[in-house]
């Protein structure tokens, strides 16, 4: 497993708010490894390029892999790791030499520039990790990603006070032309356009959405039974 290949995405971010940078190392069964750091010292966006890229390699070396493929938006970086470019700016050349020691246990390694639109999660990361101010010795925030298949409000069922479902005055409307009891002249307006968003079939009500799919109609006590079972 070792010899087969791994990816690489770096990018770093200099702004009014701090320096960030981050990395996606993206194992051989394509399984996305996030990295990000916000450094702690003034530098130019040229040297957290360089930090995001040392942070990703190394990353990579911890994972043991063997044969890398890397990929930055900096065409500085990318350009004088290939050894195309001269690195002049004295504060690069450490960062040069260091990397290029990493590079060398790696069975193969490479380096590609690509637009940083097709770099933005690398760019997110950093972006993100300047925006936090982080002291030393503190803990470094957390942020938790959730998987959210449906709604916030779906959460939010009742139950009807009557004990009729939401969809009662609805149905009795498309299945007999019936309107509730003591219903005024605006309530019947107001059911008559509400309905035609409506489909009965038998008696199984549906909703027509937006792209005309139809959702079927439940009462709260069945709306519960459905997230139970399928959360």
């Amino acid at each position: 497993m070792n010899g087969e290949k791994w990816t690489l995405l770096f990018d770093g971010a200099s702004n009014a708010l701090g320096h960030g940078i981050g990395a996606v190392l993206i194992t051989p069964e394509n399984q996305l490894i996030p990295f990000t750091a916000r450094l702690g010292f003034n530098c130019t966006n040229n040297v957290a390029e360089h930090e995001a890229c040392a942070m990703g390699i190394l990353a990579a070396l911890e994972f043991k892999a063997k044969v890398l493929e890397v990929y930055g938006n900096s065409a500085l970086v990318v350009h004088q790791l290939r050894d195309e470019w001269e690195t002049r700016d004295s504060k690069l050349i450490p960062y040069h030499s260091y990397i290029k020691n990493l590079i060398e246990q790696f069975e193969e390694i490479t380096f590609h520039h690509i637009p940083r639109e097709e770099n933005q999660l690398a760019d997110a990361l950093a972006t993100l990790s300047s925006m936090f101010k982080i002291s030393q010795g503190k803990d470094v925030p957390l942020i938790r990603i959730q998987n959210r298949g449906q709604p916030a409000y779906c959460k939010a069922i009742e139950e009807e006070p009557d004990g009729k479902p939401w969809f009662y005055d609805i149905k009795c409307y498309l299945k007999d032309r019936e309107y509730p009891p003591g219903a005024s002249e605006n309530d019947k307006k107001t059911l008559r356009r509400l309905a035609m968003s409506f489909f009965l079939d038998g008696e199984v009500l549906y909703k027509r959405n937006h792209d005309m799919v139809l959702l079927r109609c439940v009462d709260a006590k069945e709306a519960m039974e459905i997230m139970i079972r399928d959360p």
